[in-house]
């Protein structure tokens, strides 16, 4: 089977179940940002030197195509969707992301006024990805108020995924090797 299907070619885009929307729908406007900060934790992932970083972000990048599926399910589909065996974000989620920044506060990440982002490649790539992150939570803060999305986990995630960012970012620029300018 080739990539190059053409049925986008109108300007719509398939959900699940076969149901086409606008390229421009609400719902692909939210999964496409969360496939966006999948790529962008791909990229900090790649540029990251510490082992323990590998594993807490593949992790979370698995999470979020939990994440991507339930988005691309209408409404009207999401019992179809469960009946199917197909998973939803759940608080445990989030609570695993809770302890994450626990354990990172837990190590005296120092951090002064607003971090600019650079220090490192790694960093760098991690505020990239908070910042797509927030966007994401943005779009789908958007879906809910509009009740298109039920799951309330999904802002909580993704709300506190950015803080998890956030603090791995100021990690790694204590953990890694600074960018050197000359």
């Amino acid at each position: 089977m080739s990539i190059v299907t053409r049925t986008g070619d109108d300007g719509t885009t398939g959900l699940m179940f076969n149901r086409r929307v606008s390229k421009s729908h609400p719902q692909v406007e939210a999964y496409g940002t969360v496939d966006e900060l999948n790529a962008a934790l791909g990229l900090a992932r790649a540029a990251a030197h510490q082992p323990p970083l590998h594993g807490q972000l593949l992790g979370i990048q698995k999470d979020l195509v939990t994440v991507m599926g339930e988005l691309a399910t209408l409404p009207e589909d999401l019992p179809r969707y469960l009946k199917d065996g197909f998973p939803v974000l759940t608080p445990d989620m989030v609570a695993k992301l809770d302890a994450m920044a626990r354990d990172i506060e837990a190590q005296n990440i120092s951090f002064k006024n607003w971090a600019t982002p650079g220090a490192n490649a790694t960093s760098a790539a991690l505020d990239l990805a908070r910042t797509v992150c927030r966007r994401a939570e943005r779009r789908v803060c958007a879906l809910r108020e509009s009740g298109r999305l039920e799951n309330a986990q999904m802002t909580i995630y993704l709300n506190r995924l950015s803080d998890v960012l956030w603090l791995l970012a100021r990690w790694a620029e204590s953990h890694e090797t600074p960018v050197s300018v000359k």
